[in-house]
């Protein structure tokens, strides 16, 4: 437990129970728990099962790769103790071990640094790039990259920025500090610009040139359901619109060089004031203005169709918020894309 001074209060910083297994070249240990119905198994025979069963499987992962771990002491309870793989386990109980991830195509660009303190890591992330691991993108994702590169193994993003989205990421540095900042995005208390290309709307500009314009809506996404959507009920989902800007010849040339021929197109300041999935997304296209490159709005494109050269516009510019620590005033900002 530590304490802090945060605008003149003490804040006390509980540290989370730490993992049995330390964090190795960037990666959390897994933790898996046998299901409370299920018939009891050997160690052995429960990692075995998970790995074998993983949607993304390593090269060589084989039995000889399961028993290897064992062998490590790389297999073991909440409290660290290692587990022999004959060991029976009970429904319900946890295990923690190491995955191995499977081979990645490394994802072009690097997260540039914007600033960088014992407290924080901000950085620009470049589009394609997940913030944390998940499904498939292991490896290839800002935090794995940025612990492997700057050799601290406690980088923890505060929040989470999508996949197809680039700009400012802010990542914890000290776990001492971790959840003051990240309850600091989780409370809304970061104001939030981001930008979005998409074709010029002549009522869309002509709507803000009269004041900001605010967007509420009542937004869903569903397990298993790719695309975000609408319905009835009070607004959970709240944007504010404060700018549209056609782009320059030499803009629209850069894009039509990307994407082929396009209607005119323009660049839209958004402020999102809640945190729903794929709000600025949806809204956009609600608002008749779909983001240039987006795969899933309008149409959800096939996951083969990706491209790297060909990103979604939406970049986060501008972070701005009162630090929990120092009450200082904090400001980021990422270069346009």
């Amino acid at each position: 437990m530590r304490v802090l001074m945060s605008m003149g209060h003490r804040i006390v910083q509980r540290r989370r129970r730490q993992a049995p297994l330390p964090i190795r070249d960037g990666l959390n240990p897994s933790r898996a728990r046998l299901p409370d119905d299920a018939t009891p198994l050997t160690a052995l025979e429960f990692i075995t099962e998970l790995i074998t069963t993983q949607t993304h499987r390593a090269t060589g992962d084989d039995a000889d790769a399961v028993r290897a771990r064992f062998d490590a002491g790389e297999v073991v309870d909440p409290q660290g103790r290692r587990l022999p793989p004959d060991r029976v386990l009970s429904p319900g109980q946890d295990v923690w071990f190491y995955r191995t991830p499977a081979p990645e195509t490394r994802v072009p660009g690097e997260c540039r640094i914007i600033h960088h303190d014992e407290h924080l890591l901000v950085v620009d992330k470049p589009h394609f790039l997940a913030t944390m691991p998940r499904g498939r993108h292991i490896t290839e994702t800002a935090v794995v990259r940025l612990r492997r590169s700057t050799g601290n193994p406690d980088l923890t993003p505060a929040h989470r920025l999508d996949r197809l989205t680039a700009g400012v990421l802010v990542l914890t540095c000290d776990p001492a500090v971790r959840g003051a900042y990240q309850q600091l995005f989780s409370s809304r208390g970061v104001h939030k610009t981001y930008r979005a290309t998409a074709t010029h709307r002549p009522e869309l500009a002509d709507a803000v040139a009269r004041g900001p314009v605010t967007w509420e809506h009542r937004m869903n996404k569903t397990r298993g359901r790719l695309q975000a959507y609408l319905e009835d009920g009070e607004p959970n989902a709240r944007t504010v619109l404060s700018a549209v800007r056609p782009v320059s010849d030499a803009e629209q040339a850069a894009l039509e060089s990307v994407h082929g021929p396009l209607p005119r197109q323009a660049y839209y300041t958004l402020h999102p004031e809640t945190g729903r999935t794929h709000q600025l997304r949806l809204h956009m296209l609600t608002a008749g203005a779909p983001i240039l490159g987006d795969p899933l709005y309008p149409d959800v494109l096939p996951e083969t169709a990706e491209d790297f050269h060909v990103p979604m516009h939406l970049t986060a510019t501008i972070l701005e918020f009162t630090d929990p620590i120092s009450g200082r005033s904090r400001t980021f900002r990422a270069a346009t894309d």
